[in-house]
């Protein structure tokens, strides 16, 4: 890991605009076949975290997302489970007890989520508190204003001490793209990030539009390759915010694959951060098993 003294951007390559998005839509071009579309909806189950945080938020809530965790369908067999539980540090005790021993982890956004304007002691004893209380999983947010008044050194120190304060858990830091004003300045934060110490980059909070988006999500994914390639350190991501069709789900698995290859193609390196994910790719599948699609009651809301 770097030290604080050796922080430098200068090398970061600027990200061609009109080059990222015309990549983008080309992914989206790609057809996919039945078997194929089949492995790539079960991937993407695989892979989401499955997601609540509003301010309503209560025991009871979480219970019943963690009911749908481990129960995605009953009627189709064999589907994998969900990555992840994601809820607020206050929940993360309740969602540990629901979800046992099945596998599924638990993720916690800590750290003063979503605003991160909270003193930096508050928010790793809030990343603590979240990891005693079981949470396998910290989705961090870095300090947009910092970040952009060019504190590189203040940003860096709040991430590696996060990434202390996680111990084992894994850390996923969240850029706030949507905020960040330019495709440059998501690839200096996303470098910036992998130097002091992520485990994953997240694109968003999902509270702030836009969101998770194929031209942002390959800008990061191109300085995961490029810092794998200098480093030898494999380093997760996670697009959140957005992503509610199996469709668009599809399209980013293609963009992984191509970019980063077979290597990322697993929940352990690449996530969604879903709400609504869930639902319609089971939809699909149930199209894929039947020919017909059910009905958006047969599935639950939360």
């Amino acid at each position: 890991m770097s030290t604080v003294s050796e922080i430098d951007l200068s090398g970061v390559p600027p990200v061609d605009a009109v080059g990222i998005e015309e990549r983008a839509a080309r992914f989206q071009t790609r057809s996919i076949k039945r078997e194929a579309k089949v492995h790539a909806l079960k991937l993407a189950l695989s892979m989401m975290d499955l997601t609540t945080l509003e301010g309503a938020d209560t025991p009871g809530k979480v219970r019943q997302l963690c009911r749908k965790a481990l129960h995605l369908h009953d009627a189709l067999p064999g589907l994998p489970h969900v990555a992840a539980v994601c809820v607020y540090p206050e929940l993360v005790a309740t969602a540990r007890a629901a979800l046992g021993d099945s596998g599924i982890h638990v993720a916690a956004v800590a750290t003063g989520f979503p605003s991160g304007q909270y003193p930096l002691e508050v928010r790793l004893e809030d990343t603590r508190r979240a990891v005693e209380a079981g949470a396998d999983e910290i989705d961090m947010v870095i300090s947009r204003g910092r970040f952009l008044a060019g504190d590189l050194a203040f940003v860096f120190d709040e991430i590696a001490a996060t990434r202390e304060a996680c111990g084992s858990a894994h850390l996923k830091v969240i850029l706030e793209t949507g905020e960040l004003g330019s495709y440059d300045a998501v690839r200096r934060a996303s470098e910036l990030a992998m130097r002091a110490g992520a485990d994953f980059i997240k694109t968003s909070t999902g509270k702030v539009q836009p969101a998770a988006t194929l031209p942002v999500t390959l800008v990061m994914l191109e300085a995961i390759r490029d810092f794998h390639r200098r480093t030898g350190r494999q380093v997760g991501m996670k697009p959140a915010g957005g992503i509610g069709t199996a469709k668009l789900a599809w399209h980013y698995l293609v963009m992984l694959r191509e970019t980063l290859g077979e290597a990322w193609m697993s929940p352990a390196w690449f996530r969604f951060g879903a709400s609504r994910l869930a639902n319609d790719v089971l939809m699909q599948l149930m199209k894929q098993e039947t020919g017909a699609y059910q009905a958006a009651d047969y599935f639950s809301n939360d």
